[in-house]
């Protein structure tokens, strides 16, 4: 569930004002549904590699580069799947 906490972290992150909450919260929660539906349930309180992930994926439709991301973090999508 993204949370107001992770979507402040996220803006941090990134650099970002508060003038896009809306539309980073709804990037945020399509990756986090994303990466549920390929890896499984998660924590992103708990796990940092999932919360990393959901940041990647968020910072990758950010930038219009989504095409890019599976590809790029395979690795770690797989190790977090098993």
């Amino acid at each position: 569930m993204i949370t107001p906490e992770i979507l402040q972290e996220f803006k941090n992150r990134m650099h970002l004002g508060d003038d896009e909450d809306e539309n980073l919260m709804i990037i945020l929660k399509a990756s986090y549904d994303d990466l549920i539906r390929i890896c499984g349930a998660h924590d992103i309180y708990i796990s940092t590699v999932f919360k990393e992930l959901v940041f990647e994926r968020s910072r990758y439709v950010y930038n219009d580069a989504l095409e890019y991301f599976h590809q790029n973090f395979l690795t770690q999508i797989n190790n977090l799947s098993m």
